[in-house]
């Protein structure tokens, strides 16, 4: 079986909810899903997500090939950009081919992804994450209270503007999850907002009151010696990695003992978490996957050794995906259809109209000016103070 060529779709998920962190938000709460299909000649089609912006470079080292070298097909395309280099669009850009290859190998075996990696266990350890910041205090504790019914026992709020007010929702969303543990588990996450020294002393103002799993990105994601600052300075372990590209963009914050819990963004493909999982567990860290649309790199998860939690953005999936897993007991469990067990409704996705998505000036991708450089909280919105 070869690879004979893709088409590009996007569908959209509704949050039914604003969501964001620090950076800003999305108030609408519908957002989009780029799907990548890769196409072979024995009528077996791959599905992978996430941008793939650069996907007309990148293909050439994939086309005619067979889909199960999917290992050194990885390799091929990181060697086909060699030159200008692997980074932002075009990592993602391979790792969602990754994906979609992934898919295929298992479907071409019969058999769901998790099995085809080797996992024993179909059920993937979880925690909550409503990419929070802008609910109210009601609508925090009700978001909270359906990831409970669930079986949800710990959880992460973004936060990093005020610690006051982080340490109040992350009591009021610790009440809502006591039922399933006296003592859940909470993380925080501040999207790179701080530098060093600010990191350090609002960690301890919360830390005097809430006691934290983690502290998630408190500086630059580059900043190996201030990222071992602060993992020496607060109680909390210290938890980055999503937004690092490649082996080597990991290496120095290794080095520096300035990462406890070492994450891989899902987005990004199932053969980086794999080797982002094999060097963590080479220094005996514990891996931890950031959430993506439909999960899909807690097949990955589910097979190796090292693997801590896995982030659950959402109940609900994005406008045209049916996706063979169930979330309950606090995690995610998987499915027997091939491959990554996602089926597509193509005309449901033809229908939906365009959408601002996550791009938007005001949303959580772009870095505020200010972001590192504040000196007093900022709780009131600029057009509502005195």
């Amino acid at each position: 079986m070869r690879i004979t060529g893709f088409t590009s779709l996007t569908t959209v998920h509704d949050w039914g909810r604003p969501v964001g962190d620090v950076n800003g938000v999305v108030a609408g709460g519908v957002t989009e899903v780029p799907l990548l299909l890769l196409h072979t000649d024995g009528g077996l089609t791959g599905i992978g997500l996430g941008a793939h912006t650069d996907i007309a470079r990148v293909f050439p080292a994939i086309e005619n090939e067979d889909p199960r070298a999917v290992v050194a097909l990885y390799d091929r395309m990181l060697a086909h950009v060699f030159k200008t280099g692997h980074a932002g669009a075009t990592f993602g850009t391979i790792g969602a081919v990754d994906m979609a290859l992934w898919d295929l190998k298992a479907k071409m075996a019969g058999e769901p992804l998790w099995r085809t990696l080797g996992a024993r266990d179909r059920f993937v350890p979880g925690y909550a994450s409503g990419l929070d910041i802008a609910l109210g205090d009601e609508e925090l504790v009700a978001l909270y209270t359906r990831y409970a019914d669930r079986g949800f026992a710990s959880a992460k709020l973004k936060g990093g503007r005020d610690s006051d007010t982080d340490v109040a929702r992350l009591k009021a969303v610790a009440d809502t999850l006591r039922r399933n543990s006296p003592r859940p588990a909470l993380m925080l996450d501040a999207n790179e907002s701080w530098n060093v020294k600010q990191a350090v002393r609002y960690i301890a103002e919360v830390e005097a009151q809430v006691p934290l799993t983690w502290i998630e990105e408190p500086v630059r994601r580059w900043d190996s010696a201030g990222n071992a600052a602060v993992s020496r300075a607060v109680k909390a372990a210290v938890a980055t990695g999503e937004n690092l590209v490649g082996l080597e963009q990991y290496g120095p914050l290794l080095d520096a003992h300035g990462v406890d819990v070492v994450q891989a963004g899902m987005v990004w493909g199932i053969t980086h978490f794999l080797r982002v999982s094999a060097i963590a567990h080479a220094r005996d860290l514990p891996v931890s996957p950031v959430g993506y649309n439909a999960n899909p790199i807690a097949h990955a998860a589910a097979a190796v050794p090292n693997h801590f939690t896995t982030e659950v953005q959402d109940l609900g999936m994005p406008v045209g995906l049916t996706v063979d897993q169930t979330i309950d007991d606090g995690g995610i469990r998987l499915g027997d259809e091939p491959g990554l067990g996602i089926t597509l409704d193509e005309a449901a996705i033809a229908a939906i109209g365009g959408v601002e998505g996550w791009r938007i000036p005001a949303g959580p991708h772009v870095r505020p000016a200010r972001a590192g450089l504040r000196l007093v909280p900022e709780t009131v919105p600029r057009a509502e103070r005195p």
